[in-house]
């Protein structure tokens, strides 16, 4: 599987965006955070990445690995 761009769920004006790692555009906005978060895990499912979750702050406050991740986290939290 290669390994895609990191999908970012950052705020928005209109909401929460998703936005691949190094975009200026957003890939997707929408109303609230839980719906960008489940818009990020599909892309990065697909593409073997990352979903990196903003507080609304820009601050990272989540990361979880949809790739090859040799050291997986042991937590079962999605």
């Amino acid at each position: 599987m290669s390994k895609g761009k990191n999908q970012h769920v950052v705020p928005h004006l209109k909401g929460w965006a998703v936005r691949g790692e190094g975009n200026r555009k957003a890939t997707k906005v929408t109303r609230t955070q839980k719906e960008a978060i489940e818009i990020a895990i599909r892309i990065a499912k697909n593409q073997g990445s990352e979903v990196v979750i903003h507080d609304r702050k820009g601050r990272i406050r989540d990361k979880d690995s949809y790739g090859n991740d040799p050291c997986p986290p042991k937590d079962k939290k999605h």
